[in-house]
């Protein structure tokens, strides 16, 4: 380890760019490893996740009432990653309502996401083996405007009165009006976004929330591709090894135990002494 630290001191290259170089390569060898697995197709374990655990009890609630299940694709136009990711599991939310026969009513707010939307909602069916269940009206444009969308959601909860509402993407100031309302209607609630502000609302109106990188993993686990299947597992597997490294590097840098045990026992040079040497003048 000392060779490689003069070598590169010597030429003058960050050590640090170096490392994270490697952590890197490690990270893109896991997902090709587990993505190829999964085509292979492997059983990749993916960690369970509460609310998407509640989705088949909340279609089959809607169900087994007679009535539709409300999927609002958050607030975020087409080139948003919440949008994205939400637009992942409104396909996967609506293959398995259309499999029950259940209608799926998605408002939308932007108008590029509209088609994207109906689009998906439409393969759902078709996968389903119901593409003649497919109502073009379900995907409804209400309106570009925060709070005119918001109300035009609002009153579908009071008219048609789902059985569930899924609320996955970006939501601002409208998400506690969304769940109230929703929540005064009765209806199971099932949230999920990256907006940390706004997670709050979702948690105190909702029967399950989705919190932060759940809702990006939400994807991989109801769509079951295997390149998403193999970016989680890889992810996952990182942040082991990664805290590993921290823990190891924070108990060696700050003169633990670990640190004269390394000096003593092998001759090592401590995490201290390399730093010193990497960054001094």
């Amino acid at each position: 380890m000392l060779a490689l630290v003069t070598i590169f001191g010597d030429l003058q290259y960050p050590l640090a760019k170096l490392v994270m170089a490697i952590l890197l390569a490690v990270f893109f060898a896991l997902v090709i490893l587990y993505t190829a697995r999964a085509r292979r197709g492997a059983a990749l374990y993916v960690r369970p996740i509460g609310g998407l655990s509640a989705m088949n009890e909340a279609i089959g609630r809607a169900t087994e009432m007679g009535k539709p299940v409300l999927y609002v694709p958050g607030m975020g136009d087409v080139d948003n990653i919440q949008t994205i990711a939400a637009v992942v599991i409104l396909s996967g939310v609506a293959k398995l309502a259309a499999s029950y026969d259940t209608r799926t009513i998605v408002p939308i707010r932007s108008p590029m996401l509209f088609p994207v939307a109906e689009e998906t909602v439409r393969n759902a069916f078709v996968d389903a083996g119901r593409p003649d269940s497919f109502n073009r009206d379900d995907v409804r444009f209400l309106s570009n405007d925060q709070f005119a969308f918001t109300a035009g959601v609002t009153g579908i909860m009071l008219r048609e009165r789902p059985a569930a509402n899924i609320y996955m993407g970006a939501f601002w100031a409208e998400s506690l009006i969304l769940a109230e309302t929703g929540f005064l209607a009765g209806a199971i609630q099932i949230a999920g976004t990256a907006n940390v502000s706004q997670l709050p609302f979702f948690v105190a109106a909702c029967d399950y929330t989705l919190i932060g990188e759940e809702l990006y993993a939400a994807s991989a686990y109801l769509s079951k591709n295997p390149e998403l299947l193999g970016s989680l597992k890889a992810s996952d597997v990182s942040k082991v090894m990664w805290g590993a490294i921290i823990l190891i590097g924070t108990l060696a840098a700050s003169n633990s135990f670990l640190d004269r045990f390394l000096d003593r026992a092998f001759g090592l040079p401590t995490f201290a002494d390399l730093f010193t040497f990497t960054t001094g003048d």
